[in-house]
């Protein structure tokens, strides 16, 4: 592999590309956590142990391997051995209940699971896979065997596989390929990261999340800082003292660092580009980050199944917040209907205007980056799937947009969210907006559940603001709701909590807040 890397370098794989690095910088530091420092020499040294003991059990390329452990130098080395020796990596989280883990480790059909704490997650995984190992069990390996046996990946060969619906009982494994990762490494170039890059991650491995970065900042010779939890007090001095130029953080992770005390006596001046994904991101949060933090703001909209992206860059379009940006380059993003017809829009031929504008559709989507399929379930992929009339596969995201006459795609809502009340179709994310404009709400959720009257009604569920928000009592807040919406849009109910439930990621967790509501309202 020829060094530094350019846009037109031909395909190479995250293993391959560490390689190259560990051979043209030994001693530039590749993996940082909370209590080591690695060199691209001893990232290399760890994955080629990883690697050959692998091979040494009998591992073939192709097979699953999972990974279940804290964000630490060790899991990440061992995720790259994996690669190394052809294997496709399955990071799991440890945090889920034994049934659903299980079955996350069942489905992926993972031969061997690296953890780090190997005697608590043995007695888990009993039944699920073919052994445990402990990353404690690491140094032993190193020069046990030699040199692993080279394996050259190809594009279209398996990565890994996350699991993005834990929570439901039915997990669905999205097989993502080295060809999708080559393409993050890809666009990382367009955004600054280089040798000089020291990423910040805070969002677990087992999320696309963090590989979305993780994936450029190898690829091209940086450093990745990784947090074994987020915290925004720690976050905000290892951003200061580590001189952070690179971060992926999801939303509600703006917020807590916006408003903690320190935030404006930390030093950010190192940062060139931050990111986010994977929740709304409100034109409200994208102006104050643009206001209050030094270096551009990149908003990647898209699924963890790939197709289609659009990207804001928001320090380049600060009248478009209200956006989730244009596809980016090499992506083709289209507008269906309920029925799977093809909308009219910019995409086929008719570029921007003031009529597109007014098209509201299922946003599909389609790119070099595009997962393989569910793993084991050729029929929900076939469910994710939408085709055009040439036959070409695009990726159904669930979601409700439009493009405005300058071609940048407006989000309504998920398709899922939606509920019907009285046959019209009423949008929770027009409610959140409206609430969370009231001085004593600082967040808000709003989902359906059932009605007599209407089959469904909506129901708030809010978050106060930490002072003065306390007074205001369910009645007043929802009347004050209820004279500013739309007779079908008014709140049945509402009910205070003191946090939303959250994923890992940030992602609120709505389907949690319907399982909580237990009455039919009249």
């Amino acid at each position: 592999m020829v060094l530094p890397l350019g846009p037109d370098s031909p395909f190479c794989s995250l293993s391959d590309l560490v390689r190259a690095h560990g051979q043209a910088r030994p001693q530039a530091l590749a993996l940082v956590d909370d209590h080591t420092h690695w060199t691209y020499a001893r990232l290399n040294d760890v994955a080629d142990a990883v690697a050959s003991e692998l091979e040494q059990r009998g591992l073939e390329p192709g097979h699953a391997v999972a990974l279940c452990a804290a964000n630490n130098a060790a899991i990440a080395a061992v995720f790259v051995g994996v690669l190394r020796a052809g294997a496709v990596a399955v990071p799991l989280p440890g945090t889920l209940e034994a049934a659903a883990w299980g079955a996350m480790l069942r489905d992926s059909g993972a031969v061997l699971l690296w953890a780090d704490d190997a005697g608590q997650t043995l007695a888990r995984a009993a039944g699920y896979c073919g052994g445990v190992i402990g990353l404690e069990a690491l140094p032993a390996l190193e020069g046990r065997w030699g040199p692993p046996q080279p394996w050259g990946a190809q594009a279209e060969d398996a990565f890994n596989i996350i699991y993005s619906s834990g929570t439901t009982g039915l997990p669905k494994g999205i097989v993502q390929s080295h060809g999708m990762r080559w393409a993050h490494v890809r666009r990382g170039m367009a955004y600054g990261y280089g040798p000089h890059s020291r990423t910040l991650l805070s969002t677990p491995l087992y999320s696309n999340t963090t590989l979305v970065a993780f994936a450029p900042t190898l690829g091209m010779g940086g450093c990745v800082h990784l947090m074994q939890r987020f915290d925004a007090a720690s976050w905000l001095a290892t951003a200061q003292r580590e001189r952070i130029t690179h971060t992926m953080l999801v939303p509600v992770q703006y917020t807590r660092l916006l408003a903690h005390a320190d935030f404006d006596r930390t030093d950010l001046s190192s940062f060139e580009m931050k990111f986010c994904t994977s929740a709304p991101f409100s034109a409200a949060l994208k102006a104050e980050v643009l206001r209050r933090w030094p270096g551009g703001l990149v908003e990647v909209y898209g699924t963890t199944e790939g197709g289609g992206a659009c990207i804001l860059e928001a320090h380049r379009h600060p009248n478009k917040l209200h956006t989730v940006g244009t596809p980016a380059v090499g992506h083709d993003i289209r507008l269906i209907d309920e029925s799977g017809l093809e909308l009219p829009g910019p995409w086929n031929g008719q570029g921007p205007n003031a009529k597109t504008a007014q098209i509201t559709g299922e946003v599909v989507g389609r790119s070099p980056g595009m997962m393989s399929g569910y793993h084991g379930r050729p029929d929900l992929t076939a469910q994710a799937l939408w085709h055009d009339d040439q036959g070409r596969a695009y990726i159904r995201t669930g979601d409700v947009g439009r493009f405005d006459e300058d071609g940048f795609l407006i989000l309504i809502d998920r398709r899922k969210d939606m509920l019907i009340s009285g046959g019209f179709n009423v949008y929770p994310s027009d409610l959140e907006a409206l609430l969370r404009q009231h001085p004593a709400v600082a967040d808000a959720a709003v989902v359906g559940v059932p009605s007599a009257r209407w089959g469904e009604t909506p129901v708030a569920w809010v978050v106060r603001q930490p002072s003065g928000g306390a007074v205001v009592d369910e009645r007043t807040l929802l009347e004050w709701f209820n004279t500013r919406c739309g007779k079908l849009q008014r709140l049945a109910a509402l009910v205070f909590v003191d946090e939303l439930p959250r994923s890992a990621i940030g992602k609120v967790l709505k389907r949690e807040l319907q399982d909580r509501w237990t009455i039919t309202v009249p």
